[in-house]
């Protein structure tokens, strides 16, 4: 599907997303019908399913733009499915996806066989922890989630509670690597390359691209974490343009700790403007724990060093942040749309200021409770003597 739709448009998606919704309980009153049966009313598109739409897209943690694009009939389908409705099985390159995969994945979680995202995708480590599963309930341990699965998953209930397990080995896993940022891996992910140079403007030293920026910042951003001693890779080739899922697999197959995407925003209106940070979440799934409190730190220590809007940080599900297994991090760098913005950011020294706080952002993180400094004050000049200290 190609055409995002909107209130005032008409069409069978349109009547296939209400019907979806109805089925999901966020429209009381009426009545599915089905599909071959939607009425011209079904069809209309009006204010009230927009703002219903809205709230759906929040809670999967996409856009809430309040129009049917393909993103959001996907997620659709996804919430429709709930755990026995169907077999679930392990497929490579064609990975069944959907909520009864990620209800599955809760349970086995909570059970501690599955430690892992829960990402409704029925992926090699979901197939794995479904067998060990099974071999531990008697079951034939083929990883094959049918109605004896699912019937002893129900008879066994959950038995472990107390926070997520994945937040705890996450969390774990930064208090065991120490406060020195030296030998940590780090991948820094320019959205664009190749020849997709984004949006052009005009700032203060002249005509300069999208792509520039975000090259020229993640520069800055790994000269800094090299001079701290950590390893840093960049997810492309500056003249390739591969796809996120190829640039995900860059940062897994270099064991990264930390992933931080680094892109620029637009809209139609130029007076949106300000920078955001995303990290993997929804409220039907988990969250990172490591992903969010990154992200709040890089956030607040952009925000206390330069003149940006704060636009706060995000729970997303975007391929990046899911598909990659450290924890991962967007920077959405300011508005090209938004001339306050790009002054801003075609400032060297704007640039300098924001490459600095996102290392002193991963050294806070590595602090853990040793961070005792004010937001917006550590400097990297500190930061180098602590790391030679």
């Amino acid at each position: 599907m190609t055409k995002s739709f909107r209130v005032g448009d008409r069409s069978p998606r349109v009547a296939e997303a209400r019907s979806t919704l109805a089925r999901l309980g966020m429209m009381p009153g009426y009545q599915s019908a089905l599909s071959d049966k939607y009425s011209e009313e079904d069809k209309l598109f009006e204010a009230a399913l927009a703002d219903v739409l809205k709230a759906f897209q929040q809670s999967r943690g996409i856009v809430p733009s309040g129009n049917i694009d393909e993103m959001t009939l996907r997620e659709l389908r996804h919430a429709s499915y709930q755990l026995g409705a169907r077999v679930l099985s392990y497929q490579p390159n064609n990975e069944l996806i959907g909520d009864d995969v990620s209800q599955l994945q809760d349970q086995l979680q909570e059970l501690g066989f599955y430690a892992h995202r829960i990402d409704g995708h029925f992926g090699e480590s979901t197939h794995e922890a479904v067998a060990a599963f099974q071999l531990n309930s008697g079951l034939q341990d083929d990883g094959v989630c049918g109605p004896d699965t699912i019937r002893a998953l129900k008879l066994l209930g959950r038995r472990i509670t107390g926070g997520s397990p994945l937040a705890i080995r996450e969390r774990e896993k930064v208090r065991n690597a120490g406060p020195k940022l030296a030998g940590k891996r780090v991948v820094i992910d320019p959205a664009l390359g190749g020849t997709n140079k984004g949006r052009s403007v005009r700032g203060l030293y002249g005509e300069i691209s999208e792509e520039e920026i975000l090259w020229d910042l993640a520069s800055r951003i790994e000269g800094r974490m090299i001079a701290a001693g950590m390893e840093t890779i960049k997810s492309r080739p500056r003249m390739d343009d591969p796809s996120v899922t190829a640039r995900a697999e860059i940062a897994n197959a270099f064991g990264a700790d930390l992933v931080v995407s680094l892109q620029a925003d637009k809209y139609p209106n130029e007076k949106a403007c300000g920078i955001a940070t995303f990290y993997f979440g929804s409220e039907t799934g988990n969250s990172s724990l490591t992903g969010e409190t990154l992200s709040g730190y890089i956030q607040r220590e952009i925000v206390a060093r330069t003149d940006f809007q704060n636009c706060g940080t995000h729970a997303r599900t975007w391929e990046l942040l899911r598909l990659t297994q450290a924890p991962a991090v967007e920077l959405v760098a300011g508005y090209l749309s938004n001339p306050e913005d790009v002054s801003r950011l075609t400032d060297p020294a704007v640039r300098d200021a924001i490459a600095e706080a996102v290392v002193v952002a991963v050294k806070r993180l590595y602090l853990l409770d040793r961070d005792d400094q004010p937001t917006g004050t550590y400097k990297f000049s500190e930061l180098l003597q602590a790391e030679l200290g």
